[in-house]
């Protein structure tokens, strides 16, 4: 049996039990795993005493927690005794990021639109209600850059690529009502569509023209095209290509007028075949 280690160096056999008995308690791997993505949330570094408030377990299971990690190079330790994501986490995430063959694929392309447009490029999949960035390219060095990071999320209903995947799999009123279900939309903006009537509404212009707008939708004074990538499948996007602009820098319409110059700067990716 696992027990809890005390500052003393001897053990706590009752504070595993305790924690397992309550309810929504973190234990074993759940907590290691907690641990790992709590770091991630402090490039700089974290202390023990403030990670432990933000993980809600005792000190000592945090602390074996964090031993555990180390050992595995997934957390390190510097000199301030700081804990941090250790280089074997770093060298294993983006050597799995860097193989994924449509990054390898799709990222000239989102360089070359970045250059074109003076904004940021992305490539996204859709995870469920919500849109993950696989590949981000901001535009030239000067230009103010979006805050937005590969592997970071945003829900679909609100964005130009969420739109853009939803629309090739929710094609009726009743299938948009079913995915959204009982947990209603989240208003990003003013702006955003919530309602299943307005979101099938938008579904629907997606699909007819052939790309997804975001009109400050998600995030104000943003705006962005998006256009289906079909980098593993003949006939169902993998994911999509936007580029998303500020405003005042880059009006909708300027995307809009440029939306088939986007699509043809996917070459073959940019199409359906059989």
């Amino acid at each position: 049996m696992e027990h809890a280690q005390t500052s003393d160096g001897s053990t706590d056999p009752g504070e595993d039990i305790a924690e397992r008995a309550g309810a929504g308690r973190l234990v074993g791997s759940d907590r290691v795993l907690a641990v790992l993505k709590e770091l991630a949330r402090y490039p700089d570094g974290v202390g023990l005493d403030e990670l432990t408030r933000a993980i809600g377990s005792p000190k000592p299971t945090v602390h074996r927690a964090l031993g555990a990690l180390r050992r595995a190079g997934m957390a390190d330790q510097d000199a301030r005794g700081q804990y941090l994501l250790g280089d074997e986490f770093l060298r294993m995430a983006f050597a799995h990021h860097e193989a994924r063959p449509e990054h390898v694929r799709i990222r000239p392309v989102l360089q070359a639109l970045a250059h074109r447009f003076g904004e940021t490029a992305h490539y996204a999949v859709l995870d469920g209600r919500e849109i993950v960035y696989r590949a981000k390219v901001d535009p030239p060095a000067g230009a103010v850059k979006l805050t937005s990071t590969i592997g970071g999320r945003n829900p679909a209903h609100a964005t130009g690529v969420g739109k853009l995947l939803l629309a090739h799999q929710l094609d009726t009123l009743k299938a948009v009502r079913s995915w959204i279900g009982d947990s209603p939309l989240e208003p990003r903006t003013a702006r955003t569509r919530c309602t299943p009537e307005d979101l099938h509404v938008a579904l629907q212009t997606v699909r007819e023209q052939g790309y997804a707008l975001d009109d400050q939708e998600n995030e104000s004074g943003v705006n962005c095209l998006a256009v289906p990538v079909y980098a593993t499948s003949p006939t169902a996007p993998s994911g999509a290509v936007s580029i998303s602009a500020l405003t005042y820098r880059t009006p909708l319409h300027t995307l809009v007028e440029a939306a088939d110059e986007i699509r043809a700067a996917l070459g073959p990716l940019g199409h359906p075949h059989r």
